[in-house]
């Protein structure tokens, strides 16, 4: 008999990388990712929106964790690179193996902060007439 696959066991974890994704950081990094693919998740999202920095050995811990998760039938999506990191990540084609999702930007509207969703004017279907 074979083994059995581990099923996932937590919904959602999200991450939020702070500081620059790098050799430097490699080590901190790697346990931090290896104790949550511990959790076996079905989904995890990393915050790329504040990492000014990210080289290619982040990128092979993020493919690295990527393999890990699906073993199990996780998935693992970035989300908001920063555009400094969105260069290293389209160089490296990570695109193709990984998704990546943007969220809308908040805005500051009196004071406090507005999604910007809410700010968008609903587009109307167009209707066309036809002349006969």
């Amino acid at each position: 008999m074979g083994a059995s696959r581990p099923e996932c066991t937590v919904p959602l974890v999200e991450v939020c990388v702070t500081d620059d994704l790098d050799l430097a950081a490699l080590a901190r990094s790697r346990q931090v990712f290896d104790r949550l693919v511990a959790l076996c998740p079905a989904h995890v999202v990393v915050d790329l929106s504040e990492c000014r920095h990210l080289d290619a050995a982040a990128v092979g811990l993020l493919l690295d964790v990527h393999r890990q998760l699906a073993r199990h039938g996780g998935v693992l999506t970035l989300r908001d690179p920063s555009p400094r990191a969105l260069r290293v990540l389209s160089a490296a084609r990570v695109s193709r193996v990984l998704p990546m999702v943007t969220t809308p930007r908040a805005l500051p509207v009196d004071g406090g902060l507005v999604p910007a969703a809410v700010h968008r004017q609903p587009t109307l279907p167009r209707v066309r007439e036809h002349s006969r």
